[in-house]
């Protein structure tokens, strides 16, 4: 971590109000939406009370989410100005000081924790759990290849769990898993984004790329996808509100196959949320999914304890 940012070439600066909005990285926050999955599959999404207890989770993971995002930053300026899209970062690029980077992490923290613990003190000890595990994959288990990915995934599954702790509902064992199997999915296929993108200068921006190679992250990819597509699978037959839940699995090969092929053929998925929220196709049948799962729950009534 440096004050004096390198030579950035044509970098130019955002106004100090949108580099510092552009420093909580905004666009992640679409990972937070594994806080809605339990009130979806619940079918409490009908509950007034329950959209905002979950709606307040949402917002609090936003906030801590960007605690470790800024934290995450700050240790990472100097590699990040080695990498053709992180160098534009408002802390790389300088655009954001360290000082008001810090400042910023303690709202965050702050005003995160204090909407977790509106929601339940159980949830504010999940979302610490949360917390902790993000410090500790930018502390120590990013440099390790495979727990890294690991990490990463566990940053999802608290997500998941958060969401059924805020509406105070079972914690299904088929929630944990597909959202496992999908998170380590993206995970694997963002190394092989960042690898393709980075090519020879990987090493230099993450040490533990190196260890990585396309053949070995192939491999994880074919597992994760077939774990991810059966355990949905399994899911809307054996554990499901109805088993007419198996009409959206069309939907979830596609957006995998989809993601695949970006990441195949353009090197994409280095940045995920940025991956699932500008490619139009994915979009919409994210769209589609969301619809067509609504309308066969509601058709089927609410059968979840």
């Amino acid at each position: 971590m440096t004050d004096a940012p390198q030579d950035l070439g044509n970098v130019k600066h955002d106004p100090l109000p949108l580099a510092a909005l552009k420093a909580l990285r905004p666009r992640q926050w679409a990972k937070n939406a594994f806080v809605y999955a339990a009130l979806f599959f619940s079918f409490n999404f009908t509950v007034p009370e329950q959209v905002m207890r979950a709606s307040l989770g949402f917002l609090a993971f936003c906030l801590i989410s960007s605690t470790g995002y800024v934290f995450n930053d700050l240790r990472d300026a100097e590699a990040d100005r080695l990498h053709p899209q992180k160098r534009k970062r408002p802390i790389a690029s300088g655009a954001v000081s360290p000082g008001m980077a810090w400042g910023i992490m303690v709202a965050c923290f702050i005003g995160g924790f204090g909407l977790a613990l509106a929601v339940s003190p159980a949830f504010a000890a999940v979302a610490l759990l949360y917390f902790v595990t993000t410090f500790s994959y930018t502390l120590i288990f990013k440099n390790f290849v495979i727990l890294d990915i690991m990490l990463l995934a566990a940053g999802f599954l608290w997500r998941a769990v958060a969401g059924a702790v805020a509406i105070d509902v079972f914690i299904s064992p088929w929630l944990l898993l597909c959202t496992g199997f999908l998170a380590l999915f993206i995970g694997f296929n963002k190394r092989r984004g960042e690898l393709m993108l980075l090519e020879e200068g990987a090493a230099k921006h993450r040490k533990n790329l190196s260890e990585y190679s396309p053949a070995l992250l192939d491999e994880f990819q074919a597992i994760t996808t077939s774990g991810t597509v059966i355990s949905y699978a399994l899911y809307t037959v054996l554990a499901s509100p109805t088993p007419y839940l198996l009409a959206t699995l069309p939907y979830v090969l596609y957006v995998i196959f989809r993601y695949i092929y970006l990441v195949q053929s353009g090197g994409d998925g280095g940045d995920p949320s940025g991956t699932l929220t500008r490619d139009k196709p994915i979009l919409v049948t994210g769209l589609l999914y969301v619809l067509t799962t609504i309308v066969i729950l509601v058709l089927a009534g609410p059968k979840i304890p």
